[in-house]
């Protein structure tokens, strides 16, 4: 009883498992019984007909998949059809060399159709289509398949290297987090690994067309003897009954096998994109109707020359022109290409990839929005090479090299209410910026070697950029003389950098600096672990970036930050204190970011008057400052303007002791004003002060 009981658990444990998990054992072991087992005739019939029926399948599935990882178990696939089919010829011949001389029925009615229907019963042409439909899988298809197989299989191995390091320059930029970076190497591994098994699963059907012939052979010659020796028939009527039963052998296998040969051209010469094989087809095929009336005219003139067929020729040149019509007016009339038409544009496409974009750039998490006039639409074209989100992508990309965290999505919106040529840039839902954009036009960006002015220049939009508009025809000339000359596009780019870069501090969020903190906790685990939360809290840590972006210091050095923030968090509570000693710290960096390698520091200087003041109330809680003081004011635009014409940056120079209140005080005037103080500057550069101010 006890025994019982435990075959029983044991039976019950195996059944309980998932369909799934015994499919293939199943599968594998029927194919292999067939080798060993003898098999009845409508059990081969069911057989055939399921070889069949999978190979069509599998064609199907490698026409409807979107890249070759969607179907990554093929050449396993393609290994089990192998297999199946010898199997089946196994067992086929097994059954017509032990009853084929019982009359054509003897191994089933799926062989004796295939042996006397599709070739009329005429061995001869039996034989010549076997041989054809073997040559067209061994020599062409299969060859072909594997010879893709075996080139994109190195190449992807040689590519590999390289896009591994475009995932880890990715991750470390914060454009992708961990688990997409490990999904990514997979899918790298996945692709290598399938191009592999694919070259080497494309000589198993090479041998299985090799082994058709062979097998062909030895049936015709193996009846042919049986026929006459054991069951005394004529040598005709031997030859012509194992003939046909073989050759019907032959064809149910080789169709198959056939198909899924193709199957496997199909999967190794498709490009991966968001669109199945037939919608590439379709969408690639009937793109440009001027193919199908050059064609038409072709098959005409074909038409009308002596001797040739002229009503079939005429005929598909009537059908092609009745194509050409049809697809020109579906091109120009369809919903999608109504902004088409109205801006006379050639290429805009709304492809997956740009649904795919625009849903990224329209997260919830989105801080900076850029909404664009009617007419701009076409610049979100995403089959330009000049196309907007390119262009955005790499200035998030410059933003976190240079700030030193990856902003959140930069959404792009139509706005009905914005002039056709307009667009307006928001943060947090606040106008920071509107401009006009010419897009028949070149923006001409004048440098300090330009030789002759060729126009008023526009300064309002981007101050640091004087540029003019120029008509196309004198692109050479703007060239000639000097100026930089750029695309319509770059307005927007220009002019949203210089807003992402001064409301950065806007731009950081939680999300942010979580972003940062798993980075560096990939780096710099025990750094990092050590500073939050042990020594401060997070809000704490994301204050004191705030803080230093709101004065416009990069936080891209984030090991210094993290470790002055560790040396000193214990010691001192005060947040000010704190961005003090990170500042100092990171006092290469802040030459470095706004002197470049000059020498020669020009910035605005304090009254010693105004700057004892400064020093005297810095500690009060009184406000002894006039706000409106015109010779306070007139001073501060003074000083702006002739720092402005010495085209350096808007840096006040002051005591390290009074840094943070004159912050704080002139952030009130201009929030564009970077106040540094005397420690912050290297002992390397010689201070020219262009003015001082004057309270």
């Amino acid at each position: 009883m006890y025994y019982f009981l435990y075959f029983f658990n044991i039976l019950y444990s195996v059944l309980k498992i998932n369909w799934k998990t015994w499919a293939s054992p199943i599968i594998i072991f029927m194919i292999l019984s067939m080798m060993i087992l003898p098999f009845p005739p409508f059990l081969l019939d069911i057989l055939f007909t399921f070889n069949i029926t999978m190979s069509i399948v599998v064609l199907m599935v490698s026409l409807f998949i979107r890249n070759t990882l969607e179907f990554s178990v093929f050449p396993t696939i393609l290994l089990l059809s192998t297999l199946l089919r010898l199997s089946l010829n196994i067992a086929s011949t097994r059954i017509i060399l032990l009853h084929g001389h019982t009359g054509s029925y003897a191994a089933g009615n799926v062989i004796k159709a295939f042996g006397y229907f599709l070739v009329q019963g005429n061995f001869s042409v039996g034989i010549i289509i076997f041989l054809i439909l073997v040559i067209i899988n061994f020599i062409v298809i299969t060859k072909g398949a594997g010879r893709i197989a075996e080139v994109s299989a190195r190449f992807i191995l040689d590519s590999m290297p390289g896009k591994q390091i475009a995932i880890d320059s990715d991750l470390n930029s914060g454009l992708i987090n961990i688990q997409k970076a490990k999904i990514r190497r997979m899918k790298i591994s996945q692709e290598a690994n399938f191009y592999g098994s694919m070259d080497g699963a494309s000589k198993f059907v090479r041998g299985d067309a090799i082994a058709g012939i062979l097998i062909m052979i030895v049936n015709i010659v193996g009846g042919l003897f049986i026929g006459i020796i054991e069951h005394n028939m004529t040598f005709y009527k031997s030859i012509k009954i194992y003939t046909l039963l073989t050759i019907g052998d032959g064809l149910v296998a080789q169709i198959p096998a056939l198909i899924i040969s193709t199957a496997a051209g199909v999967i190794v010469t498709r490009v991966s994109s968001n669109q199945n094989l037939s919608e590439q087809i379709i969408e690639q095929f009937f793109y440009y109707p001027q193919v199908f009336i050059l064609s038409s005219l072709f098959l005409v003139i074909f038409g009308l020359i002596p001797g040739m067929p002229h009503l079939m020729f005429l005929l598909f040149s009537f059908i092609l022109m009745l194509i050409s019509c049809y697809v020109n007016y579906f091109k120009y009339n369809s919903p999608k290409s109504m902004i088409l038409n109205y801006t006379n544009l050639d290429n805009l496409n709304y492809s997956q990839e740009m649904n795919n974009t625009l849903e990224n750039q329209l997260s919830p998490d989105t801080v900076v929005t850029l909404e664009i006039g009617f007419l701009l639409l076409q610049l979100i074209n995403i089959d330009n090479r000049n196309n907007l989100f390119l262009y955005i992508t790499e200035l998030r990309k410059e933003f976190s090299k240079i700030i030193g965290f990856f902003p959140s999505n930069i959404s792009i919106s139509f706005n009905n209410h914005l002039s056709m040529f307009d667009y307006r840039i928001l943060v947090n839902g606040i106008t920071y910026g509107t401009g006009h954009v010419y897009l028949n036009k070149f923006l001409a960006i004048q440098t300090k070697y330009v030789n002759k002015k060729l126009g008023y220049q526009i300064i309002d939009i981007i101050p640091q950029y004087p540029f003019i508009w120029i008509q196309p025809h004198r692109y050479y000339e703007a060239i000639e003389n000097k100026y930089d000359v750029l695309y319509p596009q770059f307005v927007i780019i220009i002019h949203l950098k210089n807003i992402m870069f001064q409301c950065a501090n806007d731009l950081l969020g939680k999300r942010e600096v979580n972003q940062v903190l798993e980075l560096m906790s990939i780096k710099f685990p025990k750094l990092t672990e050590e500073l939050v939360p042990k020594i401060m809290s997070i809000n704490l840590f994301q204050k004191i970036l705030y803080n230093l972006l709101l004065e416009h210091i990069p936080i891209c050095d984030m090991y210094t930050i993290m470790y002055t923030l560790i040396k000193y968090g214990l010691i001192y509570k005060n947040i000010d204190e704190l961005i003090s000693f990170v500042r100092l710290s990171l006092k290469k960096l802040i030459n470095q970011h706004f002197f470049c390698d000059v020498d020669n520091v020009y910035v605005i200087g304090l009254d010693p008057e105004f700057e004892n003041l400064l020093l005297k109330n810095m500690h009060s809680s009184k406000n002894f400052f006039d706000p409106m003081n015109d010779k306070f004011l007139n001073s501060i635009r003074r000083a702006i303007k002739k720092q402005k014409d010495f085209c350096a940056p808007l840096i006040i120079l002051v005591k390290h002791i009074i840094r943070t209140f004159a912050s704080s005080f002139f952030r009130k005037y201009n929030s564009e004003l970077i106040i540094l103080s005397d420690l912050e500057i290297s002992h390397a550069k010689k201070i020219v002060f262009t003015s001082l101010i004057e309270y």
